[in-house]
């Protein structure tokens, strides 16, 4: 199933408000030429406001980098996803391997999230990777596999239909390597196999799956001609408007 190619930027703790606004500003005139790929920018909290002002009008998406699964209370530095939707926002990332990582995320914690997200209409980027240790260990697909189910726990076949798969190995984050595309192309299919089990075959077919780990302009065209990678996830090279503009601009090799 042929998909419009779907690039997001998550700037992690990056960017000021007026850094945000002339970013945006700027990459709409980019946007206005390339209307057959969808762009999401996903700022810091402090700049989500400030994103979704200078987006609208545009084709330009804006998603939030968390959530807290709860709808408010006692959660001192947590965001409600009701104040996402309140400032505009129609995406959030969950479960990045930074958030399971450096945070104790668990797949429990990443399910009520993803459940949260999807009653007030925010569509989920949900992150799932291996790490180093686990790919040598040859555990990458049992991995990868028990996050989908847990994640994915009680989600109906309508929720799925709202929701965008980030596959991450985690040893390709922020580290310049990339993972093969024989290995990427191999969790991609994974993925969308380990879907049709869960739902059926037209929601695991439908379902946009993306590729994160050190994207660059260099090698978003080979990635991108893998028939199951539907997009990607861009962290680094995502905070440079020129390096940004080329991912977008892509051609597939």
């Amino acid at each position: 199933m042929s998909k419009r190619p779907f690039i997001a930027a998550n700037w992690k703790m990056n960017k000021t408000v007026r850094e945000t606004t002339d970013f945006i500003r700027a990459l709409s005139q980019t946007a206005r030429t390339v209307m057959d790929r969808d762009i999401i920018v996903a700022p810091p909290f402090t700049a989500l406001y400030a994103a979704c002002d200078a987006a609208r009008g545009t084709s330009i998406r804006v998603a939030a980098q968390n959530l807290h699964w709860q709808d408010n209370g006692a959660y001192t530095g947590e965001i409600s996803a009701a104040m996402l939707t309140d400032v505009g926002c129609d995406y959030v990332i969950i479960g990045h391997s930074e958030r399971r990582r450096l945070f104790a995320e668990s797949d429990i914690d990443i399910n009520r999230k993803l459940a949260k997200a999807l009653a007030v209409g925010l569509k989920p980027i949900f992150c799932i990777g291996e790490t180093l240790e686990e790919r040598e260990a040859g555990q990458t697909l049992t991995v990868i596999g028990r996050q989908i189910k847990e994640g994915l726990n009680k989600l109906s076949r309508g929720d799925i239909e709202s929701l965008v798969v980030a596959y991450e190995p985690v040893w390709a984050i922020g580290t310049g390597k990339t993972a093969s595309l024989a290995q990427a192309g191999d969790a991609h299919r994974a993925i969308r196999r380990e879907i049709e089990v869960l739902y059926d075959a037209d929601a695991a077919a439908a379902l946009v799956i993306l590729y994160g780990g050190s994207v660059n302009p260099e090698n978003i065209g080979a990635l991108m001609a893998e028939p199951d990678i539907d997009g990607v996830l861009v962290g680094g090279a995502s905070l440079d408007l020129a390096s940004f503009i080329k991912i977008i601009h892509f051609d597939k090799t």
